[in-house]
């Protein structure tokens, strides 16, 4: 089929994901992002609102099909493949690619306004990529003349939310999933982690306690307290769960002064240690499982500590949204930060209405591995967004329900980022080939025991690599070697892989909710979409 029919498609008949095409337009290998190959793009809208692009290589195809997600609450339809640096099978052409915008259109990431209309809700929450999946692939074959061999997804953040509820809600849609940092706890996280330390950082007047100078301080001492704990002195904490920095320890003396030149003001060390202790009802328990990680201090600016005195972070945004058009059943555009409560009634009344549209925490897989599906998990230990604890948590808990370490790794691996940010930047070297690695395990039989990561300059150039390891692996330089070259480091167990964390809610099965319009009315029912 050339392009020209490509625009000429009739999809209002595709069962269940009625959808229009809007445009199909030549791509020439020159102007194509992912590589040097020439492709049809396709953009269309399926009902109601989920605006999606198909890029259809038009010589190279070699059967494959991705999709990729997209991060905070979307919004817009953008490429956004992540987890693909040196992915010559896609550089090359061999894929069909396909993203959306979750559902509905958004002016920031952080915006939340399409929360108001309950359809958009669900979209947003589940329905919008597997429907995409449905309408892309129904292009793809219609195209080409046959069906996409192999279907695969890479995204991060709520991307990462994205890849892993299709792992649990939609398992035959995708062979092979890469889920980096994913927002898969998304209630909570937005709600209670991410609103308690919005509060944590202002002070009464509404100002952040800290400032950018005050950032590279706190990361240095860090650093110099925990760097060399796990065998590698870096300048990365390869193991933030295991860092048990006290910020006290840097607090300003009583003349004003401190050890190191740098100290915390009684303001900044309370909200340090709320930032690091993380959000907490009235009586101590956590209400999310995890915390801000020990080394990401760096990263605080924007997420955690606004750019312009007054303004709210992102972290802060990100919950007062939630709040306004997510977790209600009707819209409250009036609450602000203020009306983030840290009680347990709170929590059980928002996530016993909500966390089934938007979580995706069911540690049961076992459809997805039944239908062969191998998915890599991926996380930046110094993530300001997303706790690393919180996808160690989730991930403990799929290999208890899963059989144990050894079964689960026979299907899904976690991957742990020394000094990376939120899906790339940090410290850390960042970039890596994870869909290669996901294809790999799915059309040769190859699990990845270790990936190459590598930290690249402005030039493009390859300043620094290390290998990461399957969780409860971490690298540690024991060869003595330089430590920004993969060869100097060897496996060894983490000393943290033992912890368990107790907090309010827990990672369950079967409770999922299915949202749809019925005789007129919005219902929402239990058990799997």
């Amino acid at each position: 089929m050339s392009c020209a029919q490509a625009a000429r498609l009739d999809l209002t008949g595709v069962p269940g994901a009625p959808a229009n095409i809007a445009s199909a337009t030549i791509v020439a290998a020159a102007d194509n992002p992912l590589g040097k190959w020439e492709a049809c793009e396709v953009k269309g809208v399926i009902a109601p609102q989920i605006q999606f692009d198909v890029l259809l290589p038009t010589e190279t195809w070699a059967g494959r099909y991705l999709q990729t997600g997209c991060g905070g609450f979307c919004g817009t339809a953008r490429l956004d493949a992540q987890a693909t640096f040196g992915c010559t099978p896609l550089t090359n052409g061999t894929f069909a690619v396909a993203w959306d915008n979750e559902g509905h259109y958004g002016t920031t990431m952080t915006d939340g306004l399409f929360g108001a209309d309950p359809q958009l809700r669900v979209d947003f929450g589940y329905r919008s990529q597997h429907l995409t999946s449905i309408v892309a692939k129904e292009i793809v074959k219609r195209f080409y003349g046959r069906s996409a061999s192999h279907s695969y997804f890479t995204g991060c953040s709520e991307g990462g939310d994205q890849a892993m509820t299709e792992a649990q809600r939609y398992p035959e849609d995708f062979d092979g999933i890469v889920a980096g940092a994913p927002a898969s706890n998304m209630t909570a996280l937005a709600i209670w982690d991410q609103g308690w330390n919005g509060k944590a950082i202002l002070d009464a007047d509404g100002n952040s306690t800290l400032t950018q100078d005050d950032l590279k301080s706190l990361h240095a001492a860090v650093v110099s307290a925990c760097d060399a704990q796990d065998g590698t002195r870096d300048g990365l904490i390869s193991d933030s769960m295991d860092c048990s920095f006290d910020p006290k320890s840097i607090a300003c003396k009583s003349d004003g002064g401190g050890s190191s030149g740098f100290c915390l003001d009684p303001a900044q060390l309370e909200s340090v240690r709320k930032i690091y202790g993380g959000a907490r009802d009235n009586k101590n328990r956590l209400m999310y499982p995890g915390a801000q990680p020990r080394g990401s201090e760096g990263n605080w600016a924007g997420w955690l500590v606004p750019y312009t005195q007054g303004a709210l972070s992102n972290q802060a945004s990100f919950a007062v949204n939630t709040l306004r058009w997510l977790a209600y059943p009707e819209a409250r555009p009036s609450m602000t930060l203020k009306d983030v409560q840290f009680t347990e009634a709170n929590f059980r009344e928002i996530m016993g209405r909500v966390s089934g549209i938007y979580d995706s925490t069911d540690p049961d897989l076992s459809e997805f591995r039944r239908h062969g599906g191998k998915l890599i998990m991926w996380q930046g230990e110094a993530d300001p967004a997303v706790p690393p604890a919180g996808t160690v948590a989730y991930y403990q808990a799929v290999t208890e329900r899963m059989g144990g370490l050894a079964r689960t790794q026979e299907f899904a691996r976690l991957f742990m980022l020394p000094g990376v940010a939120h899906c790339s930047g940090g410290e850390g070297p960042d970039k890596f080939n994870g869909l290669g690695a996901v294809v790999d395990w799915v059309e040769g039989g190859r699990a990845p025991n270790s990936m190459i990561t590598s930290k690249v300059d402005s030039s493009g150039s390859v300043t620094a690599t290390r290998p990461a390891y399957p969780w409860p692996l971490m690298a540690v330089d024991t060869t003595g070697g330089p430590v920004d070259q993969a060869s100097s480091y060897t496996a060894r167990p983490r000393r943290s892989a033992n912890q368990s964390i107790s907090w309010l809610g827990t990672f369950r099965s079967g409770y999922e909710k299915t949202c749809g319009w019925i005789n007129g009315k919005w219902v929402c029912r239990k058990g799997k979409a």
